[in-house]
């Protein structure tokens, strides 16, 4: 078996976290991945190296390495879809699902393409995990959840069964989501809310009961 090549979107916290997501993989099942290095953004000025990985460039890097497999490390919905974009459009990689070998999934949950599951994350049954979304560390996902593209999940985040987190969701740190709830499209939740009912799309929401702070136009996720 031959290693496939993966490289990191974003040189940060998050993109060293999901080294290790990938360096776990490999001790787990040896040679899964072979990472070469980071790609960032022009305007980013990292260090030449990463946790001993080069940074490569940017991410035109990609138009002569199509064969290489890509993971968007970046922690904000609306900027990893815009770098989604551009990767699809311009050069076409494949994206990496990646699942750390100490998180838990039960039957017949569905992983779309650059999702990213990371340590100690429990996810039980029928639930539909979309592209390119993050499920960080502890976070747990209850029966028959849905979760669309690009959303993401921060720490310890406790989702209940039948909740439907539709495209670009950001849920913080600590929160929890009750049964049934509704989240709608590139809303927020604040760090340590609890969701006790449904939420309209581009809000965000803050507090134990969550109460709506913020109204955004629609489309500001394009901006």
């Amino acid at each position: 078996m031959v290693a496939k090549r993966i490289v990191f979107f974003g040189a940060g916290g998050f993109g060293r976290e999901v080294l290790q997501v990938v360096r776990d993989i490999n001790r787990s099942q040896p040679e899964t991945w072979n990472p070469i290095g980071f790609i960032v953004d022009s305007e980013y000025n990292p260090p030449p190296t990463v946790q001993d990985l080069p940074v490569l460039g940017g991410v035109e890097w990609l138009r002569q390495n199509e064969d290489v497999y890509v993971v968007v490390c970046v922690g904000s919905p609306a900027q990893k879809r815009k770098i989604v974009k551009k990767i699809v459009s311009d050069f076409g990689n494949p994206f990496a699902t990646l699942v750390h070998p100490r998180a838990w999934l039960g039957d017949n949950v569905r992983l779309g393409c650059g999702t990213v599951i990371c340590a100690g994350s429990l996810i039980t049954t029928d639930i539909q995990i979309g592209d390119h979304v993050h499920v960080n560390l502890g976070s747990t996902i209850g029966h028959d959840a849905e979760l669309k593209d690009f959303v993401t999940l921060n720490p310890s985040v406790n989702i209940s069964g039948n909740v439907t987190l539709q495209e670009g969701v950001e849920v913080g740190t600590g929160s929890v989501i009750i049964p049934h709830a509704h989240i709608g499209a590139w809303s927020i939740i604040g760090a340590g809310s609890t969701v006790v009912k449904p939420l309209s799309e581009n809000i965000t929401a803050v507090g134990s009961p969550a109460r709506v702070i913020k109204i955004r136009p629609p489309g500001w996720h394009e901006g």
